[in-house]
């Protein structure tokens, strides 16, 4: 019995859920110097500090920009005092918040 004819149907569909996935792509420290520069984006400090006004006392653990859907976000974990880590993310041109939420 052939199965590949079944595992076609399978593998579309796992393409097609990775596929969103494949579309972020963090920006180099020159990409996102360059996008500031050019009046593209905010500063990063700007987003760090709404950030960290959301829960005060946290620390930062990573700051990162990345280009998805067309769109630059600032995505920003940081460890509560309380020892729980918050992923937020804000869009890099305008600063609305996009996501605050617990990282599993």
């Amino acid at each position: 019995m052939n199965t590949l004819p079944r595992a076609v149907p399978c593998l579309a569909l796992a393409l097609l859920v990775a596929c969103p996935l494949a579309s972020a792509r963090d920006l180099d420290q020159d990409e996102a110097l360059a996008l500031r520069q050019q009046g593209v984006i905010l500063p990063l400090e700007q987003l760090l500090e709404a950030a960290l006004g959301r829960h005060p006392g946290a620390r930062l653990l990573e700051a990162e920009l990345e280009e998805k859907h067309d769109r630059y976000e600032y995505e920003v974990e940081l460890l509560t005092p309380n020892g729980v880590v918050r992923e937020i993310k804000y869009d890099a041109r305008t600063g609305v918040l996009i996501k605050d939420e617990e990282d599993d």
